[in-house]
This record gives C-alpha cells, sequence and structure tokens, in this order.
C-alpha cells in the first residue's frame, strides 16, 4: 500500500501496523530516506544495530550473489528476537530493483520467515519500478515517498535539533536561517549542527537576526538572488555584478536563470494572493519573501502585474532550456536574460 500523505507515513513509522512486512522508503532526499528508515529499524527490532538480529544487503551484494537476499529473509535471529533485514539500493538499476521486488512480493505473502521485517531504502523510483509497484500493491507491504523538505520542515527541524542543545532563535532569526539552509536533509542537520556550535550548546541562547550576520557570511546563493532583485528591479549594472560574482564563487548560469524564476514565482504567488484579496504586505510574506528584502519586492510587486509576469515566464523557461543544452554559453544567456527583465522594469516606471 502506498502511503503518500505525510501524516499516515509518520503515523506507521510510529507504530508500524501488524501484518506488514515489508517496507520500502524511497526518494530524491536520501538524507529523509535514511533518517526515516532508521526510525522504522528502531521500532521493529529490539537491537537494530545488532548483527544478530540485523542483516545489511547492498545492490553490490545482491550483484555478486542473488540469493543472498532470500538467505538472509529465510534465517532466524540468533538472539531471539525479531529479524530486520535492510537492504540498501544505491543507484536505480533494474537487475536489484526486479530481485528486490521478487523478494518483497514472497515476502509479504509468507514464503520466508513471517515474524522478519524487510526494509528497502532507495533512491528516486518511477512508477515502471518493479519494486515500487510490488510495494504498493501487496496489503503486507508499504511504500512510503520522501519528498525534499519545504520551508516549515526545515524550520521544525531547526527548532527541534535547537532545543536538544538548549538553544532557540527568535522568528526573524529562525527565518532568515531556514532559507539559506539547503533542501537536503542530511546537508541541513550538519548546518544546524554546525549552528548550535556557534551558539554554544547547553547555554539557553536566544539567536537574534543580527547574530547570524557573521555565522552565514556572503554565499553565492545570496549573491543569485540579489542579483534576481535589482534585475526585476530595473538596476542592470547591479544585477549584471552580482551574477559575474556568483559565478566567480562557483555558482553559474543555470542556477541564475533558477534564481531569477524563483523571484518571478514569488511576484506571480503575490500577485495571486492580491487577486484573492490580501494585503500586499500579507501576500508577500506568505510567498517567502526575506525580511530585508521585503520593501524593495513590495515596490516590484506594485508595478509587475499578472499580465506583465506572464510576457516574461517564456523567457524564463526558454533561458532555463538553453542553458542545459551541451556547451551552452549559460553565464551569456543569463546575463542576456537580466537584460530583458530589467529592460521590462525599466519600462514599468522601476
Amino acid at each position: 500500500m502506498l502511503l503518500n500523505r505525510r501524516q499516515d507515513a509518520e503515523q506507521f513509522l510510529g507504530a508500524p501496523r501488524p501484518g506488514v512486512r515489508a517496507a520500502l522508503i524511497f526518494g530524491r532526499d536520501l538524507g529523509v530516506v535514511r533518517e526515516r528508515a532508521q526510525h522504522l529499524a528502531e521500532k521493529v527490532a529490539e537491537r537494530p544495530d545488532d548483527p544478530f538480529d540485523v542483516a545489511l544487503v547492498s545492490d553490490g551484494d545482491i550483484d555478486d550473489d542473488p540469493a543472498r537476499l532470500t538467505d538472509e529473509l529465510m534465517a532466524y535471529s540468533l538472539m531471539g528476537g525479531r529479524r530486520l533485514v535492510r537492504l540498501r539500493l544505491s543507484a536505480e538499476r533494474a537487475g536489484p530493483d526486479r530481485v528486490a521486488a521478487a523478494a518483497l512480493e514472497r515476502h509479504a505473502g509468507g514464503e520466508f520467515n513471517p515474524e522478519a521485517f524487510f526494509l528497502i531504502e532507495a533512491g528516486n523510483l518511477d512508477r515502471n519500478s518493479a519494486l515500487r509497484r510490488a510495494a504498493e500493491k501487496h496489503a503486507a507491504a508499504v511504500a512510503i515517498p520522501c519528498y525534499e523538505d519545504e520551508v516549515g520542515d526545515l524550520a521544525r527541524l531547526t527548532r527541534e535539533a535547537l532545543a536538544k542543545d538548549k538553544l532557540s532563535l527568535t522568528s526573524e532569526a529562525l527565518d532568515i536561517f531556514v532559507r539559506r539552509l539547503p533542501h537536503e536533509r542530511g546537508v541541513a542537520r550538519r548546518e544546524i549542527e554546525r549552528l548550535a556550535l556557534y551558539l554554544g550548546p547547553g547555554s539557553d541562547a536566544v539567536g537574534a537576526a543580527q547574530d547570524l550576520a557573521d555565522f552565514l557570511g556572503v554565499e553565492p546563493e545570496a549573491s543569485l538572488a540579489d542579483a534576481a532583485q535589482d534585475a526585476f528591479g530595473g538596476r542592470l549594472a547591479a544585477a549584471q555584478s552580482g551574477l559575474r560574482r556568483a559565478a566567480q564563487e562557483g555558482e553559474g548560469g543555470p542556477a541564475a536563470v533558477r534564481a531569477m524564476s524563483a523571484h518571478l514565482g514569488r511576484l506571480r504567488r503575490t500577485a495571486t494572493l492580491r487577486a484573492a484579496g490580501a494585503e500586499l504586505a500579507e501576500a508577500a510574506k506568505a510567498s517567502g519573501v526575506f525580511w530585508k528584502n521585503e520593501r524593495e519586492f513590495l515596490r516590484q510587486a506594485r508595478a509587475w502585474d499578472p499580465q506583465q509576469i506572464a510576457e516574461l515566464t517564456p523567457d524564463l523557461l526558454a533561458a532555463d532550456r538553453a542553458c542545459k543544452q551541451t556547451g551552452s554559453p549559460d553565464q551569456l544567456i543569463a546575463e542576456r536574460l537580466a537584460l530583458a527583465i530589467a529592460t521590462r522594469a525599466r519600462r514599468l516606471g522601476l
């Protein structure tokens, strides 16, 4: 069965249903996959790190010995606890996928050790995956997709992790920090740990926005965000300067185009919310506008109406496609896009 809703997935991970013998946890964000798998392992096995109770199998093991997986699922725990068989698939390959699918179907059907639990961790699996189809259709198995963390997820993760060290952030500082966090769970956790060390574990410190200035510094992503804002504000020279600075810091044309697309997306969402009756400042905040940029963003939002946004959208899509072509001058494409945006902005009076 497919547990697509976050609430259903979290409920199962906290209290696995009786009768379920296998679980497939998969998704692009392997950090989330690993965390959820470890949480489930701790629920289904008394000693999740004990090699007598737990068997760890990789796709490399399957390549070397295709029977290894079924052998592990048939075995019983030497210490008398519930046996756990963990399979980690490191790549999307048809061979291991088919072997794992066949093993899951047979184990879910009760052919192997009925007291064993089969836990599979995988990357992104499309709907053609035999393993995914097997997990979704069988009543004694679950499939749990993992998606990239959204802003709310990262905020909750940050609060909970800092609280363990008796630390916290003001709402303004939390907003600043979260919007600079990468969406990959493992990398985000390391950044939160680094912040905890910066604030002082166990100090009961409450970090404010100004406390984060030295910690966050200036990153390429920040340069791109500033460049996008400058382009939509009609400041071409500043936009091009920001793009070139980011390029020197390792962020080239594709990332620049994404930054400008993200800014356009915030303007579009703000315009949509305004049309639905929201106040401008309220709509901007709901669109994820960085607090320092609010004044400038509001100035732009008054000028960029839905028609102007719609007319510009094809240009961004075309630039994105062009950047993905092999050998394309992606930096030049990004600067030309910034020029087109800034020119439109100047015509709007910005």
